[in-house]
């Protein structure tokens, strides 16, 4: 086909060029080589053939443009291109190369032979230099350097490309040691930049670790050091099996299709599997099945290669920096026990054929990285073997009984959190020992609420309970770095991290199943039912607590008891606690904040009171708003404030005003409103963080739609609102308190608070919100959340609680703010929920009369809600 098209662009190039006919053959081309991709034909032709046809069109440019005439001109493909590789969108990386600078008329030229490139829509990357400054640049340069290393002649002056490949193969120009510490460090860099992980749920195919960029960097060692072309010709350096260089092709190749897919999908150049492209991705590949599984199997396969990837990566890189860096330095071997010795930092079987002989030994292994902290990771022939064992492995390691041992052991070492568990997960240790962890391996999680597959969120769930014996953390996790040391047995924690979605993706309630693995587990490895029974619980119960401290009142003793109800003892609440916390914090970077933490800690001390104080007594309410009274009095009074005025003040309130705000928030509150003339509404914003966000309160005279302006006119903002208490005076004024925060998850700046006081007033004040509603991001297109609307019992039955499930479009909160008003439906508390892309709020409300609402109001409210909100979904 490339001879067939490179013959049609001969026919008309060598005469005229127009940019319609040059269109034409591109695209002409990417449709053909798009049906040979869907045709099954090899990836590696595909991707040479783009490559030699873009050849072809340069060089016939190049002519065109009168270049041939220029005796010491010369056009280098360099970078990918250099490879001779390049995908649909691939960057056209080009050197005009020459031995003096460019005349002017050869300069006008090449920028109007760059401006056609450009215009036919290629991603071009160019540089004009002499080989001097080509090689003073890359000296300067790493990626510049780089390039030049694979730069590869296409026509004009041969002797001038051959100057420029003296210059750079040259000891001088960038030394072999240098070059190798160089990549290594742009390696670990760029790894942070993904978490250091292969398992981020939206990858990158040639940056994320394990990607294309792995692969490339091995090449680049090997090139500059050995002078190697290729993954084949490093092979014959000895640093490369047989068996090695042939899982690095068909990694490539895999890598490759997968490339090649999704760039016949895009318009503009992008490497990231994003999941709003994932769908057409794996159809590309010709995985099918219902739903989501398609993108569950191409991206359970994508992920198996990263991690093969990475793993060759890291272990050819060790062999390299042996090579390169200290040839002639042989370090002397420290000896553990019969079975490994240590060498340096990194941890050596004494034999080889270890793992095979006697698989248990891997745990061995694994023990003595846990038990001696000089170890930082596994000498590269060991790994090798150990590569080797685990794919000849005929069963799991936990039907090895001395595995069971040994895994229980590691388990309840105090540092294997650290590395052991880590490394473990990184080399298949774990799913070679545990079936089920096999089946969670790259498992997908489609949501905008973890950034990691289930896998590699588990992994991360063991590594934060570590951080809980790190006194610097004490202030990002107060409760957990002073609960976890104390804890007897961390070892009950630790499985209950393995464990607690080690069930997803079987369908059902991954909670009730995976308790049910976790129990087995842990009365085959030998724990007490007790402990088993503790586990089990655990895992169980592991969304619990942040449930109840996110969507429930947890200000509402109701709440508290029934949630201590079902802990039970503060045994159980230390360890859910911990959970919790890492649970949450291994979901996303960006998801634990002030805001949650306050959250936990008030739902944990409040149970932990009641607990304490017995399920069976219930706390004194009316002694506690006298205390509150008390208290905000005195402060008042020592503001001048009359103790008459302040008494008249109070008998305005109903008793839950008092009850939910602390005596300084009733303090504040009163002084504003005891100073306060006119029917003007009073807008107060916290100057200090408030529970870990930014307070508002609003004082009004009680209107329809109140709600649903407040929530629009903090919507045009950016502002979240993630709780909100809505009260009404005995005199018909509400008494309204929002929790906010900034896109950030922080409290919001105090620069920002006159604008939007302001704003507030006027709109509270005209009683109108001017709708500006903010587009959607574009992530949130590609999902579909259902709007759900449930009501919940009560035990008083005197209101009703309502939860709403929905995509968190923006200005959602003022929709539904909007019903409740056309329905007669008044809100009194609120709390707000953001998983991701899904709205998980909840909702006390009262009708009209304040009673609760009757069955036939919660019928036509929820249909009325979910037509509201899916009508602008």
């Amino acid at each position: 086909m490339t001879d067939l098209l490179a013959t049609q662009l001969s026919d008309y190039l060598d005469d005229a060029i127009t940019l319609d006919s040059l269109r034409s053959a591109l695209t002409h081309f990417a449709e053909e080589q798009k049906l040979q991709f869907k045709q099954q034909k090899s990836i590696v032709d595909l991707v040479t053939e783009r490559s030699h046809f873009i050849d072809q069109l340069l060089i016939r440019l190049w002519r065109f443009y009168g270049f041939e005439q220029q005796p010491d001109l010369a056009l280098i493909a360099v970078g990918g291109y250099g490879r001779g590789e390049l995908h649909p969108l691939s960057d056209v990386d080009l050197l005009i190369l020459s031995q003096q600078p460019l005349a002017e008329d050869v300069a006008t030229n090449v920028s109007a032979l760059i401006t056609l490139l450009w215009d036919l829509r290629l991603e071009v990357g160019q540089s004009v230099r002499t080989v001097e400054e080509c090689i003073a640049v890359g000296k300067d340069d790493l990626t510049v350097a780089t390039n030049l290393t694979e730069s590869r002649f296409l026509c004009g002056n041969q002797q001038t490309f051959h100057q420029l490949t003296v210059a750079i193969n040259s000891p001088s120009f960038w030394p072999s040691e240098t070059f190798y510490q160089a990549k290594v460090e742009e390696q670990r860099i760029r790894h942070a930049r993904y978490h250091d992980t292969t398992y981020n749920l939206e990858p990158d195919i040639k940056s994320s670790p394990g990607g294309l960029r792995d692969i490339h960097t091995l090449s680049w060692v090997a090139r500059r050091h050995f002078g190697a072309t290729s993954l084949l010709e490093m092979s014959h350096h000895g640093f490369l099996t047989d068996a090695e260089y042939r899982e690095l092709v068909e990694c490539q190749n895999a890598l490759w299709r997968i490339r090649f897919a999704l760039h016949i999908e895009l318009r503009r150049y992008d490497n990231r599997l994003t999941f709003d492209h994932q769908t057409s991705v794996a159809e590309n590949l010709d995985y099918h099945g219902e739903g989501n599984q398609a993108v569950e199997m191409m991206m359970k396969a994508f992920y198996r290669i990263l991690r093969r990837v990475a793993e060759l990566n890291k272990m050819l890189l060790q062999l390299f920096d042996e090579a390169i860096i200290k040839p002639d330095s042989r370090l002397a071997s420290i000896v553990l026990n019969d079975d490994f010795q240590l060498r340096g930092n990194l941890i050596e079987a004494t034999k080889p054929a270890l793992f095979q002989a006697r698989p248990e030994t891997i745990l061995d292994m694994f023990l003595h990285i846990a038990q001696n902290s000089d170890i930082e990771g596994i000498a590269a022939p060991t790994l090798r073997q150990l590569r080797t064992a685990r794919r000849r492995l005929n069963r799991f390691l936990i039907d090895i009984p001395a595995a069971r041992e040994k895994f229980m052991e590691l388990v309840r070492q105090p540092n294997a959190l650290q590395k052991a568990f880590q490394l473990m997960h990184r080399h298949g240790v774990i799913a070679a020992y545990l079936p089920q962890w096999s089946h969670i391996v790259g498992q997908m999680q489609f949501d905008l609420f973890h950034v990691y597959t289930v896998d590699e969120h588990s992994i991360r769930v063991i590594k934060n309970l570590h951080k809980f014996n790190d006194p610097n953390q004490h202030s990002q996790h107060p409760i957990c770095c002073e609960v976890y040391p104390r804890l007897i047995k961390k070892e009950i924690l630790i499985l209950a991290a393995i464990f607690h979605d080690i069930a997803k993706g079987r369908g059902g309630d991954h909670s009730e199943l995976g308790a049910v693995d976790a129990y087995d587990f842990c009365i085959e490895h030998g724990l007490s039912h007790p402990d088993a029974e503790t586990v089990s619980w655990l895992v169980q119960k592991h969304l619990l607590m942040s449930v109840t401290a996110q969507r429930r009142d947890i200000y509402d003793p109701e709440v508290v008891a029934e949630f201590a109800k079902q802990v039970g003892d503060e045994e159980h609440l230390d360890y859910l606690v911990c959970l919790t916390v890492a649970d949450i914090c291994a979901t996303n970077q960006d998801l634990w904040n002030s805001w949650k933490r306050t959250l936990l800690a008030e739902l944990y001390y409040s149970t932990q009171k009641t607990l304490r104080r017995g399920l069976e007594k219930t706390p004194d309410m009316r002694d506690r708003i006298r205390h509150n009274q008390q208290l905000a009095s005195a402060i008042l009074r020592g503001k001048g404030f009359m103790p008459r005025d302040i008494e008249v003040l109070w008998r305005r309130f109903k008793a839950d005003y008092f009850l939910r705000h602390t005596h300084k928030q009733l303090a504040w509150h009163a002084q504003a409103l005891l100073t306060h003339n006119g029917d003007k509404p009073i807008i107060l914003m916290s100057k200090k963080a408030t529970r870990g966000g930014t307070e508002v309160f609003i004082y009004s005279k009680d209107k329809a739609k109140l709600f649903a302006i407040v929530v629009s006119e903090l919507d045009k903002k950016n502002l979240s609102i993630h709780d909100a208490q809505i009260m009404n005076s005995k005199d018909g004024y509400t008494l309204d308190t929002f929790m906010v925060l900034d896109p950030n998850g922080k409290a919001i700046n105090e620069n920002r608070h006159v604008g939007i006081i302001r704003n507030l007033t006027k709109a509270l004040t005209a009683m109108k919100s001017e709708r500006k509603i903010r587009r959607a991001p574009r992530k949130l297109l590609h999902f579909n959340v259902p709007t759900k609307v449930e009501f919940l019992s009560t035990k008083t039955g005197r209101k009703t609680m309502m939860e709403l499930v929905a995509l968190d479009m923006p200005g959602l909160l003022a929709k539904i703010g909007a019903v409740f008003a056309d329905l007669n439906v008044s809100l009194q508390a609120a709390k707000i929920t953001t998983i991701g892309e899904r709205a998980e709020d909840f909702f006390i409300i009262v009708n009209e009369t304040g009673g609760r609402l009757t069955k036939q109001q919660q019928q036509l409210l929820r249909e009325t809600l979910i037509k509201t909100i899916n009508k602008h979904a």
